[in-house]
């Protein structure tokens, strides 16, 4: 599913934006430089219009590791600015967002707990803490810095076949074991996705095609690979 493409995510009214961050080790082929790189770059104009961010970590332990991050409240709360001032809201936001980055590169120095890149896991992570913010009135988002390059748990991009059928079957039986995340209304863009094309420009098209399902199935509303 290609959808609506996004670029960033919309300021009115401010996203209640959840951006997912990950480890070096998800970026597979790419340098810890670039990864940092991509994430420096990126993340601080996403997290200027969201009013609270949450994070995750692709390791090889996604789900069940330590190497986390506590989420940021951006926006005001109704006792910091009773008046719903704009220049009192202006002046919070500005402060909580200098903590956003500092938290996201942290993830890259954890200590290694295990090999790999569990993709899923780490989304399913991420949805755990969303499910409590949600708020079906306001925009959601999701930014991933990855090459989606699973292959830890249950699914190992490397070796799995990438048919058409095949794919279909795979993400079938992973929805049906309740192992894809549920991104219900979520609009996610993929950072660092595109360095797999270069790496395998066969198999590229079949893995886009994958992952664009395996979003759809999980209910994203809309999906940018990039």
């Amino acid at each position: 599913m290609r959808g609506m493409r996004i670029r960033g995510l919309s300021t009115t009214p401010r996203a209640n934006g959840r951006t997912r961050v990950v480890s070096p080790g998800a970026y597979g082929r790419a340098s810890p430089a670039t990864s940092r790189n991509d994430v420096t770059s990126k993340l601080p104009a996403f997290a200027r219009g969201c009013d609270w961010i949450g994070f995750a970590a692709v390791t090889g332990s996604s789900e069940s590791g330590t190497c986390r991050q506590d989420p940021v409240a951006i926006a005001a709360t109704q006792a910091e600015n009773p008046n719903d001032n704009p220049v009192v809201e202006d002046r919070v936001r500005a402060h909580r967002i200098t903590e956003v980055l500092p938290r996201a590169v942290a993830l890259f120095d954890c200590p290694a707990e295990s090999e790999g890149s569990d993709v899923l896991r780490a989304l399913r992570y991420l949805v755990k803490q969303l499910s409590a913010r949600r708020q079906p009135d306001r925009a959601h988002q999701i930014i991933v810095f990855s090459d989606l390059i699973n292959n830890r748990g249950e699914l190992n991009i490397n070796r799995l076949d990438l048919g058409e059928s095949a794919r279909g079957r795979k993400i079938k039986e992973l929805r049906d074991a309740r192992l894809l995340p549920d991104m219900t209304g979520y609009a996610v863009t993929v950072h660092g996705f595109l360095r797999a094309k270069t790496s395998s420009p066969d198999r590229f098209p079949l893995l886009e095609g994958f992952w664009r399902e395996a979003f759809e199935s999980s209910g994203a509303s809309t999906v940018d690979l990039l």
